[in-house]
C-alpha cells in the first residue's frame, strides 16, 4: 500500500513539474524565434508570428520575428511549421508580413490546393482560408475553381480592394495632375 502511494505521489509531482516547466517556459513566443522559423509559426499565445524587415541607417537588413494581430486556430497554439509544409504549399519562409497577394497566383494557389498540403498542412491552410475569407472568397470554392473560373474568383480578390470610378470630371483632355510629393 505503501509503495502505490508513492506511485501515485510520484506521478503527481511529475505532472506539477511538467506543467510548471511549461509555464516557466512559455511555449513560443514570436520574438524569440529566428529568421528560419518565424514565418507561418504560431505562438503560445495563439496569435501568428510575422517576419519583418528593417533597414538600418548604415544599409544592413536586420530580420526580426513579431506577433501579429491575426489568432490562428485555437488547435494551433506553440506551432512551427515544418519543412514539408512549407514545399508541399508553395510557400516562403521568408516571407514577409501576411498578405493575400499570394492568391493571386494560379501557380501558389494550386500548390496550396493539392492534397498534399491541403489535406495535411493545417496551419497553412488555416492562414489562407482566413485571409481569403477576409477578401469575401471561400478558399475551397477557389481550390475547386480551376482555368478560367478561377481566374474570375482571382479577379476579384485582386479588385476587392478598388474603389469605384468617380463622376467624369470636365477638366480639359490635357490637364495633368501631377503625384502629390513627400515632404522631407
Amino acid at each position: 500500500m505503501a509503495s502505490h502511494f508513492s506511485f501515485k505521489t510520484l506521478a503527481i509531482l511529475a505532472l506539477v513539474l511538467a506543467l510548471s516547466v511549461q509555464g516557466t517556459l512559455g511555449g513560443i513566443t514570436c520574438e524569440h524565434l529566428n529568421k528560419d522559423s518565424c514565418a507561418f509559426a504560431v505562438s503560445s499565445g495563439g496569435t501568428r508570428c510575422v517576419l519583418e524587415k528593417q533597414v538600418r541607417r548604415s544599409g544592413e537588413e536586420v530580420y526580426t520575428c513579431g506577433a501579429s494581430r491575426i489568432e490562428a486556430d485555437h488547435n494551433l497554439k506553440d506551432w512551427i511549421e515544418t519543412d514539408q509544409c512549407v514545399e508541399a504549399c508553395g510557400v516562403d519562409r521568408n516571407s514577409l508580413g501576411i498578405s493575400t497577394d499570394s492568391l493571386l497566383d494560379s501557380q501558389f494557389t494550386q500548390k496550396l490546393c493539392s492534397t498534399g498540403c491541403y489535406n495535411s498542412c493545417s496551419n497553412i491552410v488555416d492562414l489562407y482560408f482566413n485571409l481569403a475569407a477576409g477578401e469575401g472568397v471561400f478558399l475551397p470554392k477557389l481550390c475547386e475553381a480551376q482555368g478560367a473560373n478561377a481566374r474570375r474568383i482571382m479577379a476579384e480578390i485582386h479588385s476587392s480592394g478598388s474603389v469605384a470610378p468617380g463622376p467624369k470630371s470636365e477638366l480639359p483632355a490635357n490637364y495633368v495632375v501631377a503625384p502629390a510629393m513627400a515632404p522631407y
